[in-house]
């Protein structure tokens, strides 16, 4: 249950294409890691998922990508989810945005209780491909022949492209070049609106998807081919959860967007009306209806507080801003984004920090992960009181971060692709010491004045 918000190169104030996700859950905890994986996780050329025990042939050959894998245990373990990564070659993917079929597409393709899921699209891509638009196609190839055991919409990008597939069904999914001057939001429902047949440049789309619908009459429209009018839905649930999230994200980044909350044919792709920043980005992954009645931490009534479903949640075990450049950064934030910052690591490694590539399952804050869920529950439950000092915290990182991805920038002038990993292994490791000891300083002002806000108290003379 996430939210998803691409940015085409030519919408974005550094001209470099970003995609970014946030991955929530039904658990307040689900521990998440981030790692460097140095080949494909296939024995022999197959890929077993443990969710849904689909054994997928897969090439021999592979190649290293980062991933943010969740972390097993005896008690808890529902696959990999590796969720986020960029590879040797430079593209990245970002899976997956849960969505939903209607019922009348699925009352003639229903998904594949043991086919492809969540849990294994990274792992069985990311080590193959050399080109954004080559993942889809090879995932396209894949659902074909294996099937969608949900359905999921997926994010890849390379320096050049950036395309958006949604799977609805067990067999069926389109997906979409993002063009270089937009950017696109979707939030757990099927986004991809009109799609040109003629257009192969532009579009791709699974083998007899057309005769499918017509042979079917699944299609509403009379004259176009509107996929999210023929496969998606519009739900009670989808105004509640869903649209608003949408809204909310276009009505930041697009001072003209004069459509509610609950509008039914909120777009998918939009013109901002700035370049948008890393910042932008994160901005709309960290809110919660921000300066509007419907913010959960705000000033309306209960009712309004309560109306919508937010962006930034409890529930966030990790968000992720991938920007593409030929030094590719993944931002990594854990926790609840309102309250904790994306750090900037460089993907060209041998490794990540263990601070991050370790996590334990249970509470340990020597772990990035724990250690902002933590710092996430006091800024929450002491809002009033820490609000302003998490405020400043968040700017400075952010400027700290950038400077950072400066500073490496600069230095990374002196080294090409192949001799640069040491030295940006060593800097992400100095980045996010840098990070985490100004993140355990600041938690540990919050849990000391906290103790002193308990009610079990009582106003005393000094000398009794």
């Amino acid at each position: 249950m996430c939210t998803t918000v691409i940015v085409g190169k030519k919408a974005s104030l550094n001209g470099k294409n970003i995609i970014a996700r946030n991955e929530d859950s039904h658990e307040t905890t689900n521990p998440k890691r981030f790692e460097f994986v140095k080949k494909a996780l296939a024995k022999d050329g197959i890929y077993e998922s443990y969710l849904t025990k689909v054994k997928i042939e897969l090439p021999k050959e592979s190649m290293s990508y980062t991933a943010m894998p969740d972390v097993v245990s005896d008690t808890f373990n529902r696959g990999r989810f590796g969720e986020a990564s960029i590879n040797e070659k430079n593209v990245a993917i970002s899976s997956t945005e849960s969505l939903y079929g209607n019922e009348r597409v699925l009352a003639y393709d229903p998904l594949v209780k043991d086919g492809i899921a969540e849990d294994a699209i990274n792992d069985i891509l990311a080590p193959y491909v050399k080109t954004a638009r080559e993942a889809v196609e090879m995932l396209g190839r894949l659902i074909e022949k294996y099937g969608s055991a949900e359905g999921n919409g997926i994010l890849f990008a390379d320096e050049e492209e950036i395309w958006y597939m949604e799977i609805p069904t067990g067999h069926h999914y389109v997906a979409v070049k993002l063009p270089s001057d937009m950017y696109g939001v979707a939030p757990n429902c099927v986004c991809i609106e009109k799609i040109d047949f003629n257009d192969s440049e532009n579009y791709i789309w699974s083998n007899g998807i057309q005769e499918f619908v017509e042979k079917h009459k699944l299609n509403p429209d009379k004259d176009t081919f509107n996929f999210r009018h023929i496969f998606g839905t519009y739900s009670e649930l989808d105004r509640v959860y869903n649209t608003s999230r949408a809204w909310y994200a276009h009505r930041y980044l697009d001072k003209n967007f004069n459509l509610g909350p609950t509008a039914k044919d909120i777009p998918f792709l939009n013109k901002a009306d700035r370049l948008i920043s890393v910042e932008d980005v994160q901005f709309i992954l960290s809110s919660h209806y921000n300066e509007t009645e419907f913010d959960p931490i705000g000033k309306g009534t209960e009712e309004q507080k309560t109306r919508f479903r937010a962006i930034s949640l409890s529930r966030t075990q990790q968000s992720h801003v991938l920007e593409m450049d030929e030094y590719s950064i993944q931002w990594v934030a854990f926790a609840t984004t309102a309250f904790t910052p994306y750090v900037p690591f460089f993907v060209d490694v041998n490794d990540t920090p263990v601070e991050y590539r370790d996590t334990t399952f249970e509470l340990d804050m020597k772990y990035a992960y724990w250690l902002f869920k933590v710092f996430s529950y006091y800024v929450e439950t002491h809002y009033g009181a820490f609000s302003k000092e998490n405020t400043q915290y968040l700017e400075d990182l952010r400027a700290y971060g950038r400077r950072r991805v400066y500073e490496v920038k600069e230095a990374l002038k002196d080294y090409n692709k192949q001799n640069c990993r040491e030295f940006l292994t060593e800097q992400n490791e100095i980045t996010a010491k840098y990070v985490l000891d100004k993140t355990r300083k600041l938690l540990n002002s919050f849990m000391t004045r906290a103790l002193s806000a308990s009610k079990m108290s009582f106003t005393m003379d000094e000398n009794l």
